[in-house]
């Protein structure tokens, strides 16, 4: 699937949340979104799908105006969103039912709805809590009950705002194995916002919003080799990237790469400088 958009524009009354917004993003992509708060990161998220309607431009997925009400439906098939509070997106007090919400709402048949349930719970690893309460899970879990909600519906691509900021570290490393999962196996296209950088790195490639324009759009290698750019953002940079930068000011070597992301690659560079 495509996404484009068009110089779109929104706004709430008279202030402009989005501003002359025009990327696109190519099937089986996995896009991570930058911004400071208030940058109008969660305002884009709602315009993906079409609960929100863009106040100027064009929002197309695959050839479908989100601003034409015939295409809602479809659109809503196509792409799934999730929340960062996973209790906000929970209904039901038992998993299946739950995730049974949507399709049901879709009029899906009984035995193709057991399917997807089953399915979808089996890619979350929930499989065995299906006739769990909800709120008893700890809440990776109940993220992870959220993303199957939205994976019975068989979206392309899917939009997540922060999914891990309210998680622990354990249900943080849950959720994004499953996300990168999704990914490259399942071949969903993935919108990721997140303030963890360490999340970031993993992107094809990394917008930057600012006061509801994008201002910078690369690799993670090449934005986060910027590092005065980001910080005069007020963003910061992977804890490997910070480590060769302070390295780099203090041996005063203009030969240390800042594009050694993971921990990884970041140790080979150092055995480098050194060897």
């Amino acid at each position: 699937m495509k996404i484009i958009f068009e110089n779109v524009n929104f706004c709430y009354g008279k202030e402009k949340i989005i501003d002359d917004l025009s990327f696109e993003i190519k099937n089986n992509e996995f896009i991570v979104i930058l911004g400071q708060n208030g940058s109008g990161k969660s305002t884009l998220c709602k315009l993906f799908n079409g609960i929100l309607i863009p106040s100027s431009g064009n929002i197309l997925i695959d050839d479908l105006n989100t601003r034409e009400e015939k295409n809602s439906l479809k659109i809503h098939k196509k792409i799934g969103l999730v929340l960062q509070n996973p209790d906000n997106q929970i209904i039901y007090s038992i998993v299946e039912e739950d995730i049974a919400f949507g399709l049901e709402s879709l009029g899906v048949k009984s035995e193709i709805i057991r399917n997807q349930i089953d399915k979808a719970l089996k890619l979350v690893k929930m499989y065995e809590y299906k006739n769990h309460v909800t709120s008893m899970l700890s809440g990776g879990q109940k993220q992870r009950v959220a993303i199957a909600g939205i994976l019975a519906m068989n979206p392309e691509c899917i939009i997540f705002d922060e999914p891990t900021s309210m998680l622990d570290p354990v249900g943080r490393k849950e959720v994004l194995d499953i996300i990168l999962d999704l990914n490259k196996n399942q071949k969903v296209s993935i919108v990721l916002i997140t303030h963890n950088m360490e999340e970031a790195i993993l992107a094809d490639k990394i917008l930057i919003l600012h006061k509801g324009k994008i201002i910078n759009q690369n690799t993670p290698e090449e934005i986060f080799s910027q590092i005065e750019f980001l910080k005069s953002k007020s963003l910061s940079v992977p804890q490997t990237t910070e480590l060769l930068y302070g390295l780099k000011s203090k041996i005063k070597n203009n030969n240390i790469s800042l594009k050694a992301l993971t921990v990884d690659a970041c140790t080979k560079e150092i055995l480098r400088l050194f060897s």
